[in-house]
């Protein structure tokens, strides 16, 4: 079983150990520093001023049976390969995967805080954290740099740290830090130094604050995609791409089978609905020429993406593993790609799963593939 071709994951995640802000964090700040409590009930929670704690369980849950995955757990429950990279490319090599763009997971969550000055240390810390982690392999451990971007111009200097610490692109928070969004014109020089700089800018799912979700609980599942969709929106119909025809943007684990309706949908409205419902500006194209020009999707178990990938641009199909969270397919990922992709032609099982996000994020197959056969 696998592919004649080396697998990339472009979303998979890190698991902060304790003391990635204490050990990294601006002295100045260290009094403040997201730490590891212990609750009996909750297990170990990682707590940060001006938010919930956040528990730990459900981001090691990889390949646990579903009956199993609960919310408390400590790091001793947890795959120790979420901060130990001396360990991670076994667990690459279990699901069949060559190289993985990592995330963080707590600071998905402090995207969400209030205190700009708090969030762009804790950032910088994780910053200096994931880089020292991507070192054991920098060609097939490619980590994702974090900015507050508290103004455009500090955003601009992040970028430029980031890519020159040898990170792969910038995560950037769901909510801007200004009352302007990030379809202002505001934030131009923004996006035209990301084109100048080559980083991928990614919108990452539960980096938005939630909205209160009617139902039962599980419904709120349901909404954790919407937040990237609605970025996605604004990026198109306020002109982002309008202006940046060269920019782009990764919308990270929402999924990619409700992009074919959502392209139709932004075409119907603008068709239709554009001289009651302005637009953020006019528009020389079509929303979904944008869309499938600009944006690129990430997804794990979604036969929907692959299923209508020649209903979207499937050149900006990124395939991902989530490991090691609660979604992820691992240790099974080989098992479902060999039969979700089976219908796709081998140009396109090629691109999804190695390619596209080969050349976005600037990964050498042919050499990775000579290492990896070494």
């Amino acid at each position: 079983m696998g592919f004649p071709f080396p697998v990339i994951s472009a979303d998979s995640h890190i698991t902060e150990p304790p003391d990635t802000y204490t050990a990294n964090i601006d002295p100045s700040w260290r009094d403040k520093a997201p730490n590891v409590t212990h609750d009996d009930k909750l297990g170990d929670l990682f707590v940060a001023e001006g938010m919930k704690p956040i528990k730990m369980g459900l981001v090691a849950a990889a390949g646990k049976q579903p009956e199993d995955i609960k919310t408390n757990g400590t790091f001793d429950d947890m795959h120790r390969s979420g901060w130990d990279a001396s360990l991670r490319l076994a667990d690459q090599a279990r699901d069949g995967v060559s190289a993985e763009v990592l995330y963080p997971t707590v600071g998905m969550l402090l995207c969400n805080l209030k205190d700009l000055d708090y969030k762009k240390a804790c950032f910088d810390a994780y910053n200096r954290w994931i880089v020292d982690y991507c070192s054991v392999d920098p060609d097939r451990l490619l980590g994702v740099g974090q900015t507050a971007a508290r103004t455009v111009d500090e955003a601009i200097d992040d970028l430029r740290a980031i890519q020159a610490a040898g990170l792969r692109g910038v995560m950037m928070p769901g909510l801007p830090a200004s009352e302007a969004d990030y379809d202002s014109p505001a934030y131009d020089e923004l996006w035209d130094a990301a084109v100048v700089i080559g980083l991928p800018l990614s919108f990452h799912i539960l980096t938005t604050r939630a909205e209160h979700t009617r139902g039962p609980k599980m419904n709120s599942f349901l909404s954790i995609v919407r937040g990237c969709q609605d970025i996605m929106g604004l990026l198109v119909l306020g002109g982002v791409f309008e202006r940046h025809p060269q920019l782009k943007v990764v919308c990270v684990e929402a999924d990619a089978g409700w992009v074919p309706h959502f392209m139709y949908r932004m075409d119907h409205a603008y068709a239709r609905h554009r001289y009651w419902l302005p637009a953020g500006q006019e528009l020389s194209r079509m929303p979904s020429e944008y869309f499938a020009d600009n944006i690129y999707t990430t997804f794990q178990d979604d036969w929907t993406a692959f299923r209508f990938a020649n209903d979207m641009n499937w050149r900006h199909l990124l395939w991902a593993n989530d490991f090691p969270h609660s979604d992820s397919t691992w240790p099974h990922s080989q098992e479902m790609l060999a039969e979700h992709t089976e219908h796709l032609t081998d140009e396109q099982r090629q691109a999804i799963l190695s390619g596209n996000a080969a050349e976005l994020y600037g990964i050498d197959v042919d050499e990775l593939a000579r290492a990896l056969a070494a």
